[in-house]
């Protein structure tokens, strides 16, 4: 009931509040069903119920909550009212739209993170890529916008199709209900081919390399999407669920390093394009991706808790820079850091410390959150490769530097706006306050009663080498960023969308193209030369075969009343020509007995 209740509870309100009037009433009824809906997801992550209901025939639909999910659990329904309490601050954003996207999305990625067979999971999932789309392209006048979420949606799409090929994998392999928990038992090339669909489907969810691209143009949606989306929910999604994978990973043998490898390389490079963005949203996304590769380096490691770790830790303090950055557009109107943004920490001293608590935990600083994450993450890779170790430690220096870079410019003396500064509500900047705590001790969850104690735990070297890494980034960024030119034009994410448009999209369009004028020039004139034969043979049917079957029948006809003549004209009523016929007829019957005699 408790899990009913949980998934119903957001997906009615969210269908419902669209028929909603504007005003007060949407953001009234949406923040109220979120903080519902946490009430009951901490009750869920306490009581840890499971049941399944019957879906198909032998497919049931399982849903269950133990120690990995009961945490996604929590994260997604914290992060979703405040949420929509900062995206109050914006008038276009007080709609009822707009909440019930909201509402419907986060109750998809808990069907997602609380399913434990594959069908529920495919059917959230798909969901989620929906609603997502919806929420980036929400402002319908922006063709940028819609356009952003168009190849969001096709991108990860494509990838989506890795859930059905591990689908049949499970069903030919003899998995029948479809649990997550039996990948790990396949045999043979079946486990291989679900392992394969399952990795390919959660790297372009969570914008992987070489998915990555479709999350800079994500950033044309509103801020608070950007929050929910795109730091505790549909990014993270992927990395939950190779989390959730890992002994199935582990069984493949290739697939563990594969994506322990994917993982690291996307921390490192999209680390370094988050380094020269000007945009805030294009740099907080950048780095989400560059974040995420942690948590799917540890999904590659067998370090399931330590990426767990690293997901909640990220969620808070990345949720919060997405939200102050959306503040800071709607207050300057601008996201620029070297322009409209320069010194914005001064202008809301408020909101700029929690700005400054974050940015400093993605840094990795001591001692806030994603201090000790990264590094329990960093010590899972230690015990299987030291060359992925090396990789990470990289990456987590690269990270101070887009950190440390963006925090040198809100930071700077502030230059004069004029009178049409705008403030932001009290009821955002209490919002960022907490969620500036939560990304300052989201490391001390290693002390509490969840299951985030992560195995191998990171020695005190490894703690040391990264503190003094983040501060040695923090250092460089503040030097290199005072060197730098002011803003530069935007360019495309390691050229990866313009690479997909060439590779891919092109030749299916092309494909597209020829296989459509087969069709228009070739298959379609298969039935227009059949139906252009039979309309022939009729007409040629018409014209000589019922003449013929004419003739026929007038043969028959003529040849029955030529023997109807023929019989009637010995009957001619005289009795002595009867005889006569009698006579004759006796006289050939009895030639005929004689000759039958002699031939005998």
């Amino acid at each position: 009931m408790l899990l009913l209740i949980l998934l119903a509870l957001p997906l009615t309100a969210g269908l419902l509040l669209p028929a909603a009037r504007g005003g007060r009433c949407p953001v009234v009824v949406g923040v109220l069903a979120a903080m519902g809906t946490l009430v009951v997801a901490v009750t869920v992550a306490v009581e840890r119920p499971a049941g399944q209901a019957p879906l198909l025939a032998g497919v049931p639909a399982g849903f269950g909550v133990d120690g990995l999910s009961a945490v996604l659990v929590v994260l997604v329904a914290a992060v979703l009212p405040a949420c929509l309490i900062v995206a109050a601050a914006e008038p276009e954003l007080r709609t009822g739209r707009f909440s019930g996207l909201m509402l419907v999305f986060t109750g998809a990625m808990l069907a997602t993170v609380t399913a434990t067979t594959l069908a529920p999971l495919l059917m959230a999932w798909e969901v989620m890529g929906a609603t997502s789309w919806a929420l980036i392209g929400y402002r319908l006048d922006d063709r940028g916008a819609t356009r952003a979420a168009n190849v969001a949606f096709l991108t990860t799409r494509t990838a989506d199709l890795g859930l059905y090929v591990a689908g049949g994998a499970l069903l030919a392999g003899g998995a029948a209900a479809m649990a997550l928990d039996d990948t790990a038992t396949l045999d043979g090339g079946w486990l291989h081919l679900a392992v394969a669909g399952f990795v390919l489907a959660a790297l372009g969810k969570s914008a992987q390399l070489p998915f990555s691209f479709w999350l800079s143009g994500a950033m044309r949606g509103p801020s608070p999407v950007s929050a929910l989306l795109h730091s505790a929910t549909m990014v993270a999604a992927g990395g939950y669920l190779l989390l959730r994978l890992a002994p199935a990973l582990e069984a493949a043998g290739w697939a563990g390093p594969l994506v322990a490898w994917i993982g690291v390389v996307t921390a490192l490079l999209m680390g370094l394009v988050a380094v020269v963005q000007d945009d805030l949203k294009q740099l907080l996304a950048a780095s989400t991706c560059s974040q995420i590769g942690f948590i799917v380096l540890a999904a590659g490691t067998a370090g399931t808790q330590a990426g767990l770790l690293q997901m909640v830790a990220h969620a808070a303090a990345k949720s919060l820079l997405f939200l102050i950055a959306g503040l800071w557009l709607a207050a300057l109107g601008t996201r620029s850091l070297s322009g409209g943004l320069r010194g914005a920490a001064h202008r809301h001293p408020a909101v700029g410390a929690a700005f400054t608590v974050a940015a400093l935990a993605l840094a990795g600083l001591p001692p806030l959150g994603l201090w000790v994450s990264k590094d329990a993450v960093l010590a899972a890779a230690a015990a299987t490769s030291p060359a992925l170790y090396a990789a990470g430690l990289a990456a987590a220096l690269v990270a101070a530097c887009y950190s440390g870079r963006a925090l040198w410019w809100v930071w700077q003396p502030a230059p004069d706006t004029g009178p049409h500064r705008m403030r932001v509500p009290m009821t955002a900047t209490a919002v960022t306050a907490v969620l500036a705590a939560a990304a300052a001790g989201a490391g001390l969850l290693v002390f509490g009663p969840l299951p985030l104690h992560p195995d191998p735990a990171p020695h005190p070297g490894e703690l040391a080498v990264s503190a003094v890494l983040a501060a040695v980034g923090l250092l460089i960024a503040r030097r290199w960023a005072a060197r730098t030119p002011a803003a530069r034009p935007p360019t495309p994410w390691l050229r990866l969308e313009p690479a997909a448009r060439r590779g891919i999209a092109r030749p299916v369009l092309r494909l597209a193209a020829l296989l459509a004028r087969a069709d228009d020039q070739v298959l379609a004139r298969v039935p227009e030369r059949a139906a252009h034969a039979v309309l022939t043979l009729a007409r040629h049917t018409d014209g000589h075969g019922e003449r013929a079957v004419d003739g026929a029948v007038s043969g028959v006809a003529d040849g029955a009343r030529a023997l109807g003549r023929a019989a009637r004209r010995p009957q001619t009523g005289q009795l002595h020509q009867y005889y006569a016929q009698a006579s004759t007829g006796f006289i050939l019957l009895g030639a005929l007995a004689v000759v039958v005699i002699v031939v005998r």
